[in-house]
């Protein structure tokens, strides 16, 4: 029999896939895990027991968050329910603004921010404007195009109609009746904006699907039929616009309901005029995205060049700057964006992060030298069985963790250092489903939906249990309440720093069987720590037996480690006096090397030798693991 000695220094290839067990000779096999439960990874190879979460509020419903920042020093968490906005500041409710988007809608909004201004738009829905003034008041008001002195507005316009068909206006000032030679009105017209001849004219009302009444904004040339005609491009008619971003003074608009593969620029520096008047360098830019497939614009991005994501493919638009005689664009790749849902682009040190029409690969649209082009390579190529359905992503810059909700309740996390090659995936669960994420300021913050209720939660590097709330009292006491968003639920506590035994919430409150002047409370979380099984180890193979001998675990900064070294889950003592158990007295962690037995061969290799799982809400960090193996020859 042979002996062989492992050490185990680092995860940063994360969970990888099972269909992965027979590739021992990949580098990622040997940084990579079976299974990385509720758990972050570190860069420099270690991992640690995932923050709790806090408890902030119940909300109306299902949703959505938006992270505002005003500034570096007030940052806001709009939270997005049927009809209406809350606005958080600190964890703190301030106020409620009514909106026009359904539930149904939601999932489909797209917005971008510039100063104190949150633009959000939607294909079916007038785009609205956001903003929060220099005294703390918040309104919500429509998109308003420009409108010069003269009454004209600065929009863009499109003729949707076929060529051959003309207008004849009946007047060339004044109140005039439009006759169009085919069916092309609707009563939806009333109110929006046409152009004749380059001329304006505002519709007032509907007569049928050829006749329209308007008053003359630009007195007319002449009284002849023309084929030049247009009307606007975003209205109740014709839909709204899908996606909007800023780039190089700009605004951009990516696409709309009737117009899905167009794109418009508005005038540099003045962002709600979308004049194209003679083709100047300041002046509007629009255009349509033509090309061998379907192109319904997704997304558009302020990256290291405007990046344009459609259905079908990633585009390149240049121009330096952007003017009507320099713009460019150029298809990158073919890939394809969601087109069910929005999900918008995050960029990471210069590299533009987004999820495959698929719903299955996360991308990283970055810019190489070599190629002189875009490359879309796929991050999640070895952890795919993790993502399923992306719903919604944030990145959390303060720790390089990039957090994707997925459409069943579960949220992966990707630890990312391109510079370092790390990119390691873990998924985090919850007691309940995880429905939005958004980060603000320093702090990440999760909608999630427990027992019936939506709440509001943030990661809370000082707590070990999920919807936890803390609480503090002068004199002990046995009964803590406050706990309403828990009721009927059973919870864990840490009073005075020891583990107490769980609980049941009932109306809101709990009793202790002894009091306490500080308590944790919250809902218990496992994490699971399982690594691959040993490949490619001389004298290991199929059929042969193997057994774990002993592992050396080096935790850092750790209060409890509940391991199963093939006998099932046990509490290991931390330290030589230790007997193992946590719940008579307060734990201080501990940063040291852990020496487990064990007994035992095995003859399948697709199954880990060790399993860290545990919920004790007490902190556990893991850094390396030595192990040393025993093969039968």
């Amino acid at each position: 029999m042979s002996r062989i000695r492992q050490t185990k220094t680092t995860f940063t290839s994360g969970e990888i896939s099972r269909r992965l067990l027979g590739r021992g000779d990949l580098r990622s096999y040997g940084n990579g895990a079976l299974s990385l439960r509720n758990v972050f990874i570190h860069p420099t190879g270690g991992l640690t027991r995932r923050s709790g979460l806090a408890y902030v509020d119940t909300v109306a419903g299902a949703g959505r968050l938006i992270d505002f920042e005003f500034n570096t020093e007030q940052t806001y968490l709009l939270v997005l329910t049927d009809l209406q906005i809350d606005v958080y500041q600190n964890g703190v409710k301030i106020t409620t603004l009514v909106t026009p988007w359904t539930l149904a809608h939601i999932e489909q909004l797209y917005w971008t921010q510039s100063a104190d201004t949150l633009l959000i738009c939607h294909p079916d829905v007038r785009p609205q404007k956001i903003t929060r003034d220099g005294a703390g008041a918040w309104s919500i008001n429509p998109w308003e195009f420009l409108i010069d002195d003269e009454g004209v507005k600065h929009q863009p316009y499109f003729k949707f109609a076929d060529d051959g068909v003309t207008i004849t206006p009946n007047g060339t000032s004044g109140t005039v009746t439009l006759t169009a030679s085919s069916d092309v009105f609707d009563p939806l017209h009333a109110g929006t904006r046409m152009r004749v001849g380059g001329r304006e004219i505002d519709i007032t009302s509907y007569a049928s699907p050829t006749i329209v009444d308007g008053n003359v904004v630009e007195d007319l040339d002449s009284t002849d039929a023309t084929s030049d005609w247009e009307e606007e491009v975003f209205s109740q008619f014709r839909g709204w616009p899908t996606t909007v971003c800023f780039h190089q003074d700009r605004l951009i608009i990516g696409g709309s309901r009737d117009l899905p593969n167009r794109l418009w620029m508005s005038k540099t520096g003045d962002i709600w005029n979308f004049d194209l008047g003679k083709g100047l360098d300041d002046e509007s830019i629009e255009f349509s995205i033509l090309s061998d497939q379907v192109n319904a614009i997704r997304a558009v991005f302020s990256g290291r060049d405007l990046q344009v994501f459609t259905s079908g493919a990633e585009w390149q638009v240049t121009g330096s700057p952007l003017t009507p005689a320099s713009v460019q664009i150029e298809r990158q790749t073919r890939i394809g964006s969601l087109t069910d849902r929005t999900v918008l682009p995050v960029d990471i040190e210069g590299a533009t992060i987004f999820v495959a029409r698929n719903g299955r690969e996360i991308r990283e649209f970055l810019y190489t030298d070599l190629e002189a082009a875009y490359q879309a390579t796929d991050v999640s190529l070895l952890a795919q069985h993790l993502i399923e359905n992306p719903i919604d992503q944030a990145f959390d810059k303060r720790n390089r963790l990039l957090h994707f909700v997925l459409d069943n309740g579960d949220m992966a996390t990707l630890t990312n250092y391109r510079v370092e090659k790390v990119s390691a995936w873990t998924l985090q669960k919850t007691d309940g489903q995880f429905l939005s994420v958004a980060v603000t300021g320093d702090d990440v913050y999760v909608l999630v939906h427990r027992s019936g209720q939506y709440m509001i939660e943030y990661f809370d590097d000082t707590i070990y249990s999920d919807s936890t709330l803390k609480g503090e009292a002068v004199t002990a006491t046995t009964t803590w309440s406050g706990l309403d968003h828990l009721d009927g639920l059973t919870v864990t506590v840490k009073a005075d720093d020891i583990v107490r035994p769980s609980v049941e919430v009932v109306n809101g409150t709990v009793v202790l069987g002894d009091p306490a002047n500080m308590v944790e409370i919250g809902l218990p979380y496992t994490h699971i720590i399982e690594p691959l099984p040993p490949s490619n180890i001389s004298g290991t193979g199929a059929g042969r037996a193997t057994r774990l001998i002993e592992a050396i675990y080096r935790v850092e900064d750790t209060a409890a480690l509940r391991l199963d070294m093939g006998r099932g889950l046990d509490d290991v003592p931390l330290r030589d006096f230790d007997d193992g158990q946590i719940l008579d007295a307060p734990i201080n962690p501990v940063s040291r090397d852990i020496t487990v037995k064990s007994f035992g061969w095995s003859k399948d290799l697709t199954k880990s030798l060790w399993r860290i799982e545990q919920d004790i809400p007490l902190p556990f960090t893991l850094l390396s693991v030595t192990t040393e193996l025993k093969v039968n020859d």
